[in-house]
């Protein structure tokens, strides 16, 4: 349950997982996504939903650093070092939803994604977890937990 909460924080409160890289998807330009959203923050998360309390964790916090170096951006902790790229899936004025996929263990599949409105120096948004494991034999998928995350930031630097 540790393991699957530390591969949690990674993205929505950044821990440490090995990350593939994503870059933005075809039709969301750099261009588009507010320059609020860039710089570093300090983010507290609630639980919500989920179909799975033993694997989530109700609270957690913690520091995200996001920014932008052509067309990739970064979501990176600046306490652990640990850093992802993040493919953005949408920009609608100061909503920005963006997600990140990744394998672990041989067997599971985290996917996060994040929606945020920007209002200046603070977001208010949602983070969509669903961890899917799969059988080591054929690859089945064997279960899906979910969760649903509120989470609010609050910038310190740009």
């Amino acid at each position: 349950m540790k393991k699957i909460f530390t591969q949690f924080v990674l993205f929505v409160l950044l821990g440490s997982l090995s990350v593939n890289a994503e870059t933005l998807q075809a039709g969301v330009s750099v261009n588009e996504i507010p320059k609020d959203f860039f710089g570093s923050w300090q983010i507290v998360g609630s639980l919500e939903k989920t179909n799975s309390p033993k694997t989530f964790k109700g609270k957690s916090s913690d520091y995200w650093n996001l920014s932008r170096k052509g067309d990739v951006l970064y979501l990176e902790n600046p306490l652990n070092g640990a850093n992802a790229e993040v493919s953005v899936d949408n920009v609608e004025g100061n909503l920005v939803t963006f997600t990140r996929k990744v394998s672990y263990d041989n067997n599971k599949v985290l996917t996060d994604t994040v929606t945020l409105r920007i209002d200046g120096k603070k977001f208010t948004g949602l983070n969509n977890l669903k961890l899917e494991h799969y059988s080591l034999v054929d690859y089945h998928l064997m279960k899906t937990e979910t969760a649903l995350y509120k989470i609010i930031g609050n910038k310190y630097a740009n």
